[in-house]
């Protein structure tokens, strides 16, 4: 597999030389793939059940895979931020939350807030991130190129698009996740959006693992580590 990795802050080099337009629209394909699958009836047939992640209900795991579509507006409806503009990799560098314990308050808070968005739910769900998609084909490619930050970060903020990115890469994992846990065969994604995400997370499994247990696992399965896991 060839892996070309991110390195830069800048909004092009950071999402390796493609630019902030196609960044966009690679999240918008895969947003809109995910409220087809939200909307889907073995979803909403699964709805109470237990999903393929521990201690998470398929209705938590969908509101959670919703709220990265609601995270956009979101953002984009706050000023911007003051806070110091950091590059992507040094985001998930500082993020705590990676390999943290199931009951770390983070991790009770995702499931807390997925089962809250899919409170109404799965009708209501998907209705809501049908809308909300449609809604952001006009305004993400329209928008600006600015810092966002969410509150529950530290003292830092992202690029619009590398926020995208890691959306992006949300997108991708609980959408096989989700369908996993139903059933369904996982969507089918734009090639460079799972490329993308990817590379992120070769990335992030590098700075976890270490470079050479990488190397074993994507190359050498008789001296490979047990995992690679990113997150």
């Amino acid at each position: 597999m060839n892996f070309t990795f991110f390195a830069s802050a800048d909004i092009t080099e950071s999402l390796g030389g493609m630019g902030m337009a196609h960044v966009r629209e690679l999240y918008l394909t895969a947003a809109e793939s995910a409220a087809k699958l939200l909307a889907a009836p073995e979803v909403a047939a699964a709805w109470r059940e237990p999903s393929a992640l521990p201690k998470l209900s398929v209705n938590g795991l969908a509101g959670h895979l919703a709220g990265q579509i609601f995270a956009l507006p979101k953002v984009l409806g706050e000023p911007v931020p003051i806070e110091e503009t950091i590059p992507i990799h040094d985001y998930y560098a500082r993020a705590s939350w990676i390999g943290s314990d199931l009951d770390d308050p983070f991790n009770v808070n995702i499931r807390t807030s997925g089962e809250k968005d899919a409170g109404e739910g799965p009708a209501a769900l998907a209705d809501r991130a049908g809308v909300v998609v449609r809604d952001l084909r006009a305004a993400l490619p329209a928008a600006p190129s600015r810092p966002v930050r969410r509150p529950t970060w530290g003292p830092w903020s992202l690029t619009l698009d590398d926020f995208v990115t890691s959306r992006l890469l949300e997108i991708v994992i609980h959408c096989d996740d989700l369908a996993y846990s139903v059933d369904l065969p996982t969507p089918e994604l734009p090639k460079e959006a799972v490329e993308t995400v990817v590379d992120l997370l070769a990335r992030i499994a590098m700075r976890r693992h270490g470079a050479t247990g990488v190397v074993r696992a994507l190359s050498r399965t008789e001296r490979a580590p047990v995992s690679i896991s990113a997150l």
